[in-house]
């Protein structure tokens, strides 16, 4: 005889059909992901993103003098490293399309990867599959931008730090491709991984020698002109979520900005900063992390709504922590984007400071929420337990999380 298998309504449920609920979830986990993959493939074959597009001509041109700077590209200034144009010579030689479904697939990969270093280090599953439901993550496919592959890069090599293995390499790519992942340079100084810090260091500048050597005028104009230009970005639009961006719109205008707005990025560079190593030294390297990521963007003068995929450990970090309803309002302003629902595209109501402001600022007001939230819960015990796992001496944590991540 069969036992009756309570249902969510209260009543009985036959082990038949127990069974057939459970394989039914089952084939959905499976569906969902061929769905997402079969979906991007497509929409990377028949849409041309503009950012792929950019980065795609950028290849083409970047030994071509200092035509990579002084020339627009599909309509548009290509404001990245000249490394990042270097590793698209192959690409460029590839027609657009193939090339794309290419950078495409791979950008799929670099989530996936993503997502399994950050389930490694929070010790909760994050799936690559709703981290595409966040709506910098799949703006980021929809421009066919870079930002996945930096995630995964420098996860990687948290995630050798949290086991007391050499990093840097990484972090250090990552750098030399866009350079605000340099903050976590910074953080590895900070918490006396100073070797790894070196690497990181030396990569960069082996990354930014080699990109000199293939392409020396177009080096040279970025690192002595472009590097310091943010006339050729919108700073105002409304997708640049940082505090300059913020400004930018109330005040109407970059003018109207003074000297004293670096006091801004240095005070919450400092802040976040301490916050992450202090997180870092009670061995949580997943929260040392999520704020390192996040402080780097509200530091920075340029952080377009597509460069905040750092909601991804943002968001594995609270759910994590057991905070339900935290997460669920970030996991909400995130997959909503509500800062897109605001007058913008040179609207006169994008501008000046009015009840949609905050709406407006969304992802850089959950930015702030996120580093006090963090800062506030450095008062819990070292010895609380997170998910399931002590939080430990920094003595002690690359031990035990090599323990815990292979299956102690």
């Amino acid at each position: 005889m069969k036992r009756p298998v309570a249902n969510v309504s209260g009543g009985p449920m036959s082990g038949d059909r127990a069974v057939g609920t459970v394989i039914s979830m089952k084939r959905w986990t499976l569906l969902l992901p061929a769905f997402e993959i079969t979906g991007i493939a497509l929409f990377s074959a028949v849409y041309d993103s503009l950012d792929f597009h950019i980065y795609w001509l950028g290849g083409h041109v970047v030994t071509n003098g200092t035509s990579l700077y002084h020339e627009r590209l599909a309509g548009l200034w290509f404001t990245n490293t000249p490394f990042m144009a270097t590793l698209f010579v192959p690409l460029a030689a590839m027609p657009l399309t193939l090339a794309r479904v290419l950078w495409q697939a791979a950008a799929f990969g670099a989530l996936a990867w993503a997502c399994f270093l950050t389930t490694k280090l929070a010790g909760r599953r994050i799936a690559a599959t709703v981290a595409l439901l966040l709506e910098p993550v799949w703006h980021s496919f929809f421009l066919g931008q870079v930002n996945l592959f930096l995630l995964a890069f420098v996860l990687a090599d948290m995630h050798r730090v949290a086991l007391g293995r050499p990093a840097g390499i990484g972090i250090g790519i990552a750098t030399a491709i866009k350079l605000t992942p340099g903050i976590f340079v910074v953080l590895l100084l900070l918490t006396r991984r100073t070797r790894d810090a070196v690497t990181a260091f030396c990569t960069f500048a082996a990354c930014t020698l080699l990109a000199y050597a293939i392409a020396p005028d177009a080096s040279r104009i970025y690192w002595l002109h472009t590097f310091f230009d943010t006339s050729r970005v919108g700073v105002p639009y409304i997708s640049n979520q940082s505090p300059y961006g913020a400004l930018a719109r109330i005040l109407h205008g970059t003018a109207e900005i003074g000297v004293w707005y670096p006091a801004i990025p240095l005070t919450i560079g400092a802040a976040g900063l301490a916050i992450a190593v202090l997180w870092a030294r009670r061995g949580d390297w997943l929260s040392a992390t999520a704020v390192t990521g996040v402080t780097g963007l509200l530091v920075s003068t340029i952080s377009w709504a597509h460069h905040w995929v750092w909601v991804v450990p943002l968001l594995a970090v609270l759910v994590r922590d057991g905070h339900r309803k935290t997460a669920i309002a970030c996991g909400a302003i995130f997959v909503l984007s509500p800062l897109w629902w605001t007058p913008h595209n040179g609207d006169p109501r994008e501008y000046g400071l009015h009840l949609l402001t905050p709406v407006a600022n969304c992802y850089l007001v959950a930015g702030i929420y996120f580093l006090v939230h963090m800062a506030v819960h450095l008062r819990r015990p070292p010895d609380h337990r997170i998910g399931g796992a002590p939080v430990i001496s920094p003595r002690r944590a690359g031990q035990y999380a090599e323990y815990r991540l292979t299956g102690g």
